[in-house]
């Protein structure tokens, strides 16, 4: 048997998850974060971790797209070793230096060591509709993550963000591979579904699988269609599975989408560890769950141990009892640094710290990848933009400050 994670604790919160799937449509939605909280059997408002961002036709994000790379390249090969703008007193920096010009000739930094199994990742500026994301931007953020990790998760394809990395990883020439992702929501008649459909054609097109390693369609879309409908907490209630047949025929049409390019990628879901609907587990390929013990309220010293326990124990489980057997990873897990106040830096037993993200690194990391977890953690940079929009602790989840520089924490080193 596998060593678990850190101490374990007295027991599981009483809450499961089941999954399936089934067929489905074309059709696009936004990349919209929602809360992860919501997971857990109590949920506020400032613990939101998404927001629903604006439908734009399909064919304005295509022009924004296409002018957005033809920029992005343009300004690439301007790409200098500048850090982004801000101060913190992190021990890292995001000054990376490359030789003349070159992405793939850069300076590794020896406080970053490879030793996460994968990170969940959104390009800064990839929200409608302002889509302020860049190619320079991207190219840095692919460069410290490929000292970290060689495997990143997406949300959403919105504002070209898939080919962006995908070019990215192309120029600077590491060994990172990614699971992308179309975010729909439920509400919008698909449209967001089949605006971001239309970019991963284009991508998969442009760029070929090489460095495709799956393709997740829904992110806690069952959980957010429980709450938009008064449906309660059961995933598997009737109200879930009336928004399991729609999220299946988003599923279904990926999968069409893919067999009519004549391409193989696995297809999955996402959502709340205790969200999965039976249903739409069953026709994925994969599942990951998002997985937070500081939502749940557990204590950092117990938080390690809780992880694991409650993804073998609910999400793997599940997984186990049904005839396609996906394959379970963890969505998101961390522990957050900070909080917009001081009312909600506290999830009742332990603090928003960095010596308590460090101990999370430490209890958590090494010991994940001797039990064979597969993981994103979460995150790699803090995103200001939660933080103001939501407060609390949203906007600070990341191993690196919004400017790019290490926080002040040591990354273990799991070789």
């Amino acid at each position: 048997m596998s060593p678990r994670l850190g101490s374990n604790p007295a027991g599981l919160e009483s809450s499961t998850a089941l999954n399936a799937g089934a067929p489905a449509p074309r059709q696009h939605f936004g990349d919209r974060r929602q809360p992860n909280d919501t997971w857990m059997e109590k949920s506020t408002p400032s613990r939101s971790r998404r927001t629903r961002y604006l439908v734009i036709g399909a064919l304005t994000v295509a022009i924004i797209a296409a002018i957005g790379i033809a920029l992005g390249v343009t300004l690439s090969k301007k790409h200098s070793s500048s850090a982004s703008s801000g101060s913190s007193s992190g021990s890292g920096s995001s000054v990376v230096n490359e030789t003349n010009g070159d992405p793939s000739n850069f300076e590794k930094n020896p406080a970053l060591k490879q030793s996460f199994y994968g990170l969940a990742y959104t390009p800064e500026g990839s929200q409608l509709p302002e889509c302020g994301n860049t190619l320079a931007g991207v190219i840095t953020d692919i460069q410290l993550i490929s000292q970290l990790t060689t495997r990143i998760r997406l949300y959403g394809a919105d504002c070209n963000q898939t080919e962006l990395v995908l070019e990215a990883i192309k120029q600077t020439k590491v060994n990172v591979s990614v699971v992308v992702a179309n975010y729909p929501i439920s509400t919008d008649g698909g449209a967001a579904y089949t605006r971001q459909a239309i970019e991963l054609e284009q991508a998969i097109t442009a760029y070929g699988t090489n460095n495709i390693i799956g393709m997740t369609v829904g992110n806690e879309f069952i959980l957010d269609y429980l709450g938009d409908n008064g449906g309660g907490q059961d995933p598997n209630s009737a109200v879930a599975n009336t928004g399991a047949q729609m999220l299946i025929g988003f599923i279904n049409d990926t999968k069409k989408m893919l067999a009519n390019m004549s391409v193989s990628i696995p297809v999955g879901n996402s959502d709340a560890g205790a969200y999965f609907n039976n249903l739409v587990l069953a026709d994925v390929s994969y599942g990951l769950a998002n997985v937070h013990p500081w939502f749940a309220n557990v204590s950092i010293d117990q938080a390690a141990g809780w992880t694991w326990d409650f993804f073998t124990g609910t999400d793997v489980a599940l997984a186990n009892t049904l005839a396609n057997k996906p394959t379970m990873s963890i969505a998101e897990t961390g522990w957050p640094s900070n909080a917009t106040d001081a009312g909600s830096d506290s999830n009742g037993p332990s603090l928003a710290t960095e010596a308590n993200l460090q101990t999370f690194l430490d209890t958590f990391l090494c010991q994940a990848n001797t039990n064979g977890t597969e993981y994103y953690f979460f995150e790699v940079f803090d995103e200001p933009w939660k933080g103001a929009q939501f407060g609390g602790v949203e906007g600070y989840w990341g191993l690196f400050y919004a400017n790019k520089t290490l926080k002040g924490i040591t990354i273990p080193d799991c070789s």
